[in-house]
């Protein structure tokens, strides 16, 4: 019984940048050989498959159908060849390149300064950062790493990794307290504090969920400023506007530097969670592993 020999790799390489090129001479420039060489590799091919794979003409190379099909195969070879090779090449080198990443505006001003460490970790990693509340396409827009607050589209066509959960509290500067004269000990007292409220996307007015003994409920305070930005109502906060209800993981630094004071902490509730975006075709490189771990660790380390 004869046996035929497997096809070697660099006849598979020559015949798909012929069958791609639609030229054996710009396969020839495109892999580095001569015009000759790849010839007599997809000869060598056509002799070892039995089959003819182009149609060739004075003016034109096209694919047979035989090349067709053997071309569809080949290609999804070479490209697992390339993704084992990639993987292969992050697991042993240092993380190093261009990582785009999207964040939510008011919660990426929270993020940057710990790319300071990322940075010291990873010297060879460059970060270009867009800070951004619409949900930008990982795969139209190129971003590597997307991340976004609360329920996301469903699609086969991303990853998503969770990085953490968040809280919702309410927060309030030290002076406007102060000036209001005494501590607020129970929710009932909300009434007579001026709020600071975030308008959605909606155009709704977002009501504080806040929890009274061991039921959740909304709570619509009467504002005293309305605004559509979330770092702006941190900010108005901060400014003595009144209580705001804000993410936990927001709020953390500015209470540990004293310009915020956590508001009846027992009526904190659960809030949304984060999520990395990143796009399901693309193999997570070494640089954007590093750089979605960061996140997933600065975020879990902020309590």
């Amino acid at each position: 019984m004869n046996e035929r020999a497997d096809a070697p790799i660099n006849e598979i390489v020559a015949f798909v940048a012929v069958a791609q090129s639609g030229s054996f001479t710009r396969a020839a420039e495109e892999i580095g050989t001569s015009k000759s060489n790849v010839g007599k590799a997809v000869q060598r091919l056509e002799t070892r498959l039995g089959s003819r794979l182009f149609q060739r003409t004075t003016r034109a190379v096209r694919l047979t159908e035989d090349g067709e099909i053997y071309l569809e195969a080949a290609q999804q070879a070479l490209e697992s060849l390339r993704d084992a090779e990639q993987q292969l090449a992050s697991r042993r080198s240092e993380p190093v390149g261009r990582v785009k990443i999207d964040l939510p505006a008011g919660f990426g001003r929270l993020l940057l300064p710990s790319f300071i460490t990322l940075r010291e970790r990873y010297p060879g990693i460059t970060l270009e950062v867009a800070l951004t509340d619409r949900m930008s396409d990982p795969i139209g827009e190129g971003w590597d790493v997307v991340v976004r607050i609360g329920t996301l589209p469903e699609t086969s066509e991303l990853t998503v990794r969770k990085l953490c959960d968040l809280r919702l509290g309410l927060y309030a500067a030290p002076e406007y307290l102060q000036r209001k004269g005494r501590a607020i000990r129970d929710i009932s007292e909300l009434g007579a504090h001026d709020a600071v409220v975030f308008r959605g996307p909606s155009g709704r007015l977002r009501p504080w969920s806040l929890k009274d003994a061991d039921a959740v409920r909304e709570f619509s305070p009467q504002p005293v400023l309305v605004l559509t930005d979330g770092q702006a109502l941190v900010e108005a906060a901060i400014a003595g506007f009144g209580i705001a209800q804000i993410l936990d993981r927001v709020a953390l630094p500015y209470v540990q530097a004293g310009r915020l004071v956590h508001v009846l902490p027992d009526a904190d509730v659960n809030g949304p969670p984060v999520h990395a975006i990143i796009s399901l075709g693309q193999k997570m490189a070494a640089k954007t592993r590093a750089v979605v771990n960061h996140l997933a660790e600065t975020l879990q380390s902020a309590s």
